[in-house]
């Protein structure tokens, strides 16, 4: 599978009758089980996909071609791993992006094992503490993503549209049929909870 972003087709026929790319959550579970049922369809979630899985990554690495090794590595284990995959309600780019962290995490530990030796040229030496600490803010978000699926329902659906989607917390209420002042204060409660997690987690 490359990792440059395919053009769009022109149709969703590819992937599921009358389905198009692009309407979210709606069709994104229907998009997934035509995935389970034929793995040539799962073009359709690597296309819906690939831009944010692709900006997550380069975000956290440090040049280009990592970030398209990661982005690959991501949507190859997705489709090996997509006959065990259940769908519960979650985006499916939330299982995306916690591949991606795993996968950073591997990619930085290979990095950290390959550091050059003393007597290398400085120009081409890696520092070891910032390694270190790309490594300890990947493994965070790692863990952050295993805790925000311990949420409660309703506090888990606001994160991942607020943080993950990116959506307004006008637009959020709007899907819930909530208040913009109840989604902010789930947020609230969704991150007080997250932060207890976190706290009780390194405890």
């Amino acid at each position: 599978m490359a990792t440059r972003r395919p053009a769009r087709k022109a149709s969703a026929k590819g992937v599921e009758e009358g389905v198009p790319l692009g309407t979210g959550q709606i069709a994104e579970p229907r998009l997934v089980q035509a995935a389970q049922s034929d793995p040539a369809k799962f073009d359709a979630l690597y296309e819906l996909h690939f831009e944010r899985v692709y900006a997550f990554a380069a975000s956290r690495v440090r040049d280009r071609a990592t970030a398209e090794d990661v982005t690959s590595e991501v949507f190859h284990k997705a489709l090996a791993n997509l006959p065990t995959y259940e769908w519960r309600g979650v985006p499916f780019l939330a299982w995306l992006l916690r591949i991606a962290a795993n996968a950073i995490v591997d990619h930085a530990k290979r990095a950290a094992r390959e550091l050059p030796a003393p007597d290398d040229p400085p120009e081409q030496a890696i520092d070891p503490n910032v390694q270190a600490s790309e490594m300890r803010a990947i493994e965070h978000r790692a863990l952050l993503f295993r805790l925000v699926g311990q949420l409660p329902a309703i506090q888990k659906q606001v994160v991942l549209e607020r943080f993950v989607e990116q959506r307004s917390i006008k637009e959020i209420a709007q899907r819930l049929g909530k208040t913009e002042g109840a989604v902010k204060q789930l947020q609230l409660r969704a991150v007080q909870n997250l932060r207890a997690q976190m706290e009780g987690s390194h405890g």
